[in-house]
């Protein structure tokens, strides 16, 4: 049985609630940096941790490619394997740009993954509190925090 883990605790019911609806297997939702704030599916911290560096990295590849061609950046990409698909898509929420990573299996289809990821992103957005000025990211707290982060979702 997969568990849904968060370390941000307004992401649980929008996030259950898509993965039931869609069928998805896998599901990162994070910032553009890659920092976690809720997953499903993943059993391992470095798995979490490789597929949200992965996934990140991908969005700011296409962005920058999007740039190049003078196009507004891509709302969302799907790479469709034969026993899976992996969808990536950013949106605009109160706490600034999120994305979020779903792997889908044949049980379920792109189509029913974009069907409900907009109601995803809406409750997401509704249930996001309002965001608090954050200080800049410091290398000396990166460790501590990324551990911190990992046993939430892990509850290690």
């Amino acid at each position: 049985m997969s568990v849904t883990r968060a370390v941000e605790p307004w992401t649980v019911k929008p996030l259950e609630r898509f993965i039931k609806e869609a069928g998805a297997r896998l599901t990162l939702l994070m910032t553009p940096a890659g920092q976690v704030l809720a997953q499903h599916g993943f059993t391992r911290a470095v798995d979490v941790m490789a597929a949200a560096a992965l996934g990140a990295a991908i969005v700011a590849s296409t962005a920058e490619i999007a740039r190049m061609l003078e196009e507004p950046r891509f709302s969302a990409l799907n790479h469709q394997g034969q026993r899976h698909g992996i969808f990536i898509a950013g949106f605009d929420s109160p706490r600034g740009r999120l994305l979020a990573l779903v792997v889908y299996g044949t049980s379920s289809s792109i189509g029913l993954v974009q069907l409900f990821f907009e109601d995803f992103v809406r409750e997401l957005v509704e249930a996001c509190p309002v965001t608090e000025a954050s200080g800049p990211v410091l290398a000396e707290n990166f460790e501590r925090e990324l551990n911190q982060s990992l046993a939430t979702l892990f509850r290690t």
